[in-house]
């Protein structure tokens, strides 16, 4: 099938509440416009570079989403015009998004990344470290940064069962911060879980954003050296 008739597909497959983030990395932007080309508008890049570069050369109303582990170095590059970084994953990197778009006059979204994966290769908060951060002076104190909700990642595993406990870990960590910090901010309401083969419990679970990548675009497509 072709981009177009894969994005319809999964348009199909999910509920209007879940927004689909195309996962774009490694994609040249003209496979990227054949998506948007079909309406979509939200695309999910790893490394700042390539979104750096793509951004330059693709349409305006595109809404970049940062997906992977973000190094507080290189926030500057994507201030100006990211949409939402979902790898929020400690109180520097959190300060460090604030300055930036402090200077860019903007206020960022993001979203608290949690470690729910019963692996050790994903990087996350637990939830006593989030609610440390929420709790300190120096968050109260931010004014350019947004937090929307939670994102995390579950083990790659043909484990059903266990990625349903980790997409449920997720749930509580989102609620119990809802409850205490957000009871009555309507802006807090995302739970960014849930990619191509695990997407179907995530959404069984809650999730209100899934992040698809080679179910829609094809193999990734790697540069040779």
């Amino acid at each position: 099938m072709s981009i177009a008739e894969n994005i319809a597909a999964f348009r199909r497959m999910i509920p209007e509440r879940v927004l689909l983030v195309a996962v774009s990395k490694t994609q040249p932007a003209n496979i990227l416009m054949q998506a948007y080309e079909a309406g979509q508008r939200h695309f999910g890049e790893n490394k700042v570079q390539e979104l750096v570069e793509k951004q330059a050369v693709l349409p305006g109303d595109i809404q970049w989403h940062f997906i992977g582990h973000l190094q507080t170095n290189k926030v500057k590059k994507i201030a100006p015009f990211v949409h939402l970084i979902h790898s929020i994953d400690s109180q520097k990197l959190l300060s460090e998004v604030n300055r930036r778009a402090t200077e860019n006059h903007r206020v960022i979204d993001v979203l608290l990344q949690f470690h729910i994966a019963e692996e050790d290769t994903k990087f996350g908060f637990d939830i006593s470290e989030a609610h440390t951060v929420l709790n300190s002076d120096e968050f109260k104190a931010m004014k350019n940064v947004r937090i929307r909700g939670v994102m995390g990642m579950a083990t790659f595993t043909n484990n059903r069962d266990q990625i349903h406990r980790e997409f449920k870990t997720l749930m509580t960590y989102y609620n119990t911060i809802k409850s205490v910090y957000f009871i009555n901010n309507g802006s807090f309401n995302e739970i960014s879980m849930g990619m191509t083969d695990d997407m179907d419990i995530a959404i069984e679970e809650g999730s209100t954003m899934v992040r698809i990548g080679t179910a829609l675009f094809g193999s990734r497509q790697y540069k040779t050296k």
